[in-house]
């Protein structure tokens, strides 16, 4: 009888902490579906966002497609260019029903659609009466130049709205994906808890079915199995995350690039016919030193805009590569040479540690140096006088590391997401694609470049070969 009372109450127990703990995991995979289907709903409100954003860059594109055409048919009288003009218009006005659509729940952005659909039809309006003035007089008049004038302010007013509207809708975006990622971190830790509940289910199975020392060290043993299994996993999974940033990083690096090669076909087209027009106008005014002047501002300008799409092509772009089998200490030690003014002038210790076991790389020993300078100058230049620089170089495990940290301002978490993008800097005088350049030579060497950084602590980058 008592032996049979003794497993009336394990039985009991059992039944119990079975339903106990098919409740919880019930519960648990609930409060999961409910959390996905926020995520997903979050999920289509970004890219409703992306889409909205998408469609006002459209229009942007639209209007100086136009105006280009506009201008190409004042200088050319080729007639065909106004049917690229007629087509702009027709393109901006279906987007602009697009926009309607897409923010009809926004009161806020319908008022600014509004507004920019008022500044736009200003702008076709102006460009109406030049091309009126244009068929009447048959040339190019003051007047008209004049108008042509009133044109680019408003055009430049269009551009600040639609900037204005795409920043409410980044913020909104931000918004949402915040939510995302809290949603995502709850998601987690239902599943974490699901696993939690599943383990203490078989723990609590095996202690109430296996009273006996044996079976107890059995149990342990699985347990352990489990840990050493939990831990190699967590390990793979690191791994996995770490290709996985890579991969995003790599991606990001090839938009980039993409994002270059159609911005620099998108400005240069626009800015041969400024060229072009500039020249004309040239050839047809009289020669004084108001137009000399404003010619040369336009020809120099145009040459800066050029020469700023030219160093971001070359910040993204694969460069060719001389590889020879270099020792990389020595490599260091001639970037540090070369900032050997910068580093003296801001009294900055270098502390070195290079490993003595040779690192054998194959690398373009110039770019590497240049990849290299471009860092320490950036660490010279985030730390006050009498900053320490700290360089080290470690070969292990077929890999060759190299860490270059300083003591300075640091970076927020933001500033950091953004190090490696083309014209972005903290730095005053900065044109923000000394590392972005950095990057593209260590990538074109099959590397990998990091960099962690706390603010108001100081930065380290790693490189990896």
């Amino acid at each position: 009888m008592m032996v049979k009372n003794i497993f009336d109450k394990i039985a009991t127990r059992t039944r119990i902490g079975f339903l106990a703990a098919f409740f919880l995991l019930f519960l648990s995979y609930v409060l999961t579906f409910i959390s996905t289907r926020k995520v997903v709903n979050q999920d289509y409100w970004m890219s409703h966002t992306n889409e909205v954003i998408h469609n006002l860059d459209n229009i942007v594109a639209f209007i100086a497609k136009g105006e280009s055409a506009f201008r190409g048919y004042l200088i050319s009288q080729d007639k065909t260019l106004l049917a690229d003009y007629d087509e702009s218009i027709r393109n901006t006005d279906s987007t602009f029903v697009k926009l309607q659509i897409l923010t009809k729940d926004n009161s806020k952005q319908q008022k600014n659609l509004d507004t920019l659909h008022n500044f736009i039809d200003e702008k076709y309006l102006l460009i109406q009466n030049v091309l009126y003035n244009f068929f009447s007089a048959g040339k190019i008049t003051p007047d008209i130049l004049k108008a042509e004038k009133q044109g680019a302010l408003k055009t430049k007013v269009i551009q600040e709205e639609i900037t204005k509207m795409k920043n409410d809708e980044s913020n909104l975006w931000n918004e949402r994906s915040e939510k995302v990622t809290e949603y995502s971190g709850l998601i987690q830790a239902l599943n974490i808890l699901s696993l939690i509940i599943a383990v203490l289910l078989t723990i609590y199975s095996l202690v109430v079915y296996n009273k006996e020392n044996k079976e107890k060290q059995l149990a342990s043993k699985k347990a352990e199995d489990y840990e050493r299994e939990l831990q190699e996993r967590v390990k793979q999974l690191s791994k996995l995350n770490t290709e996985l940033i890579e991969l995003r990083r790599m991606e990001k690096y090839v938009v980039t690039g993409r994002i270059a090669r159609v911005i620099a076909h998108e400005v240069r087209n626009p800015l041969t016919n400024i060229n072009l027009a500039t020249e004309q106008l040239r050839s047809e005014l009289e020669d004084n030193e108001s137009s000399d002047m404003l010619f040369s501002m336009i020809s120099r300008n145009s040459e800066r805009i050029n020469q700023l799409v030219s160093d971001l092509l070359n910040s993204t772009r694969v460069t060719e590569l001389t590889f020879v089998d270099a020792s990389i200490n020595e490599i260091l030690d001639a970037a540090i040479e070369l900032a050997h003014d910068r580093i003296e002038l801001n009294h900055i210790k270098v502390i070195k540690k290079y490993d003595t076991n040779f690192c054998p790389v194959s690398v373009d020993i110039e770019k590497i140096k240049i990849a290299f300078l471009n860092i320490i100058v950036n660490a010279v230049e985030a730390m006050n006088e009498d900053g320490v620089l700290k360089i080290s170089s470690k070969n292990q495990d077929g890999h060759c590391t190299i860490r270059i940290s300083d003591n300075g301002k640091g970076m927020t978490k933001s500033e950091l997401d953004r190090l490696f993008e083309p014209y972005f800097t903290t730095k005053q005088k900065g044109n923000g694609l000394g590392l972005a350049n950095s990057q593209n030579i260590i990538l074109g060497h099959k590397g990998n470049i990091t960099a962690e950084s706390e603010f108001g602590k100081g930065t380290t980058f790693t490189i990896t070969f």
